[in-house]
């Protein structure tokens, strides 16, 4: 049994164990909750038609866990924990006896809180246990002719919300609706809205900086009217877990 979220890692797994096990013997399970964007399930979707995977979706519950609302810098513990607990309660009553996740070598060198949650569930993560890179599941994925082997990565909602600020629905949502809106005018490529409490911030790949300085009357307004107070461009761009070094510096 696979935790499926329809990202490049997830969905290679997803194919592989499919055409290996078959669909007696492989389930793929996504979990849904307002923290799970709308765009990615719409992907996790299409590939599990594409290719035939099966699949079953579980509603999660991790907004209703204080913690996980407060959003400390163990804020993915808790949404795993409550992921994986979910996850085994089916596996145990279907009968499979393995559960696994798409973890990849890369993302141990990273701040991955989640990953102790799956630790101690006993999930396997295969592809980082045969040292399989993000370049190689890319090249593994392109040869498998997913549409998605080269997609930027799209972690949860909560993943763009300030560490310290509050994780509720109205906020998920003002972010989702945000990259949405940036997307439609032709942003591409990796994005992030970080949302810092009152303020948007947004990061960007650096060939999508010139389109939105193209667009930023347009940006701003429609970011204020989705409620936020204040609408900046991140002069340093996209880069990973920039709000986690902002917590240290902190």
């Amino acid at each position: 049994m696979l935790g499926y979220s329809g990202g490049v890692d997830s969905a290679l797994l997803a194919v592989a164990a499919t055409k290996s096990l078959g669909r007696d013997r492989f389930l793929a399970v996504t979990g849904r909750s307002a923290a799970y964007p709308e765009v990615q399930w719409r992907t996790a979707m299409e590939i599990a038609d594409r290719f035939g995977i099966p699949l079953l979706e579980v509603a999660t519950e991790e907004l209703s866990d204080r913690r996980y609302r407060s959003n400390s810098t163990d804020r993915c513990y808790f949404c795993k924990q409550e992921l994986w607990r979910r996850i085994h309660l089916v596996a145990a009553e279907r009968g499979f006896d393995t559960v696994v996740d798409g973890t990849n070598a890369d993302d141990l060198g990273h701040h991955r809180p989640g990953t102790r949650a799956g630790a101690e569930a006993a999930v396997r993560s295969p592809l980082a246990e045969l040292g399989w890179t993000k370049a190689m599941v890319r090249q593994a994925a392109r040869a498998l002719a997913l549409p998605i082997w080269d997609a930027p990565g799209a972690p949860c909602l909560s993943s763009r919300v300030r560490y310290g600020v509050e994780v509720t629905p109205e906020r998920l949502r003002q972010v989702e609706n945000a990259e949405t809106f940036l997307r439609s005018i032709g942003v591409t490529g990796n994005l992030r809205v970080r949302h810092l409490g009152a303020a948007a911030s947004i990061e960007v790949d650096p060939p999508a900086m010139v389109l939105l300085k193209s667009r930023w009357p347009a940006v701003v307004d429609n970011l204020l009217a989705l409620g936020f107070g204040r609408v900046d461009l991140d002069p340093e761009g996209y880069r990973r877990g920039s709000l986690l070094a902002v917590s240290r510096a902190n």
